[in-house]
């Protein structure tokens, strides 16, 4: 059994604010024994695209990533933080960043799918490649206590990276997000369940909540979702953590059981 633990939370504009939640929750969870713990997407800026741009650091290189880097050291877990804006040559994305016990990054993720779409909520239009450089690789990274998936929010809804993911040798796929309240109550769960289902996969989903500054509402409900599609653990729409025992050798018995990524018939078999 592996023990890992969820940061659900509100994020804001206000690094310093966040960056303190974040410190307090993961301190709880590395004392309730935590070995692997997941933050939100915007867990360290929630904000309009000012916002983003003017916390963007350069990757490896920032106040920020050293404060987290000393918190996975600190703490002695592994840390992955939903996403951050980083700066690049070609803009700003917004990443996934996967710390290990000493506080070396080990590997980062920029997120492949735009939220563009129009919401029925207070907020109504979302257009994240305005503010953001969609990314242009599949990242999983291999840990001694798991081989993670990233994604990040909108990519649940692209069953086919997860499939990837899976082939690739991840049994615990990431999903850090910021659901809006409206398509969360929807989908948020039906969503998790399909693509732990579909990859055979242990799925964590990490969830902003709540009322945000500048009015979006996002959905909450944080949960685990074991490799059979089963919701082992959830939280409410609260500010809160969750700390959960997961069983890896669970994905092995469901993939030998019913071992879907040897029979699909996708892989260049098929002609169009």
């Amino acid at each position: 059994m592996e023990r890992v633990g969820l940061i659900q939370m509100t994020s804001g504009p206000e690094v310093n604010a966040n960056l303190t939640y974040i410190q307090q929750q993961v301190k709880s969870l590395a004392e309730a024994g935590a070995r692997l713990i997941v933050t939100p997407e915007n867990g360290i800026v929630f904000g309009s695209k000012a916002d983003y741009h003017r916390c963007a650091e350069p990757l490896g290189d920032g106040e920020i990533q050293s404060q987290l880097a000393g918190l996975a050291a600190m703490y002695k877990i592994w840390l992955v933080i939903g996403s951050m804006p980083i700066l690049t040559t070609k803009g700003v994305t917004t990443t996934s960043l996967v710390f290990d016990p000493q506080g070396r990054r080990i590997a980062h993720y920029d997120k492949l799918h735009m939220f563009d779409v129009d919401v029925g909520d207070g907020h109504k239009r979302y257009r994240e490649s305005e503010t953001f450089t969609p990314g242009d690789k599949i990242i999983s990274v291999e840990t001694p206590m798991a081989h993670l998936g990233l994604t990040i929010c909108y990519d649940v809804r692209f069953p086919s990276l997860y499939s990837e993911l899976a082939k690739r040798g991840a049994n615990v796929i990431l999903v850090p997000a910021a659901f809006t309240a409206v398509t969360g109550k929807a989908h948020w769960e039906t969503l998790l369940r399909a693509r732990a289902i579909e990859s055979q996969s242990w799925i964590l989903a990490v969830n902003q909540c709540g009322v945000h500054p500048g009015g979006r509402e996002t959905w909450g409900h944080s949960m685990v979702v074991s490799p059979w599609g089963e919701v082992v653990a959830s939280l409410d729409g609260e500010p809160q953590n969750l700390v959960v025992d997961i069983n890896l050798n669970q994905v092995d018995e469901v993939r030998a059981a019913m071992p879907v990524l040897s029979h699909t018939r996708f892989n260049n078999q098929l002609k169009v």
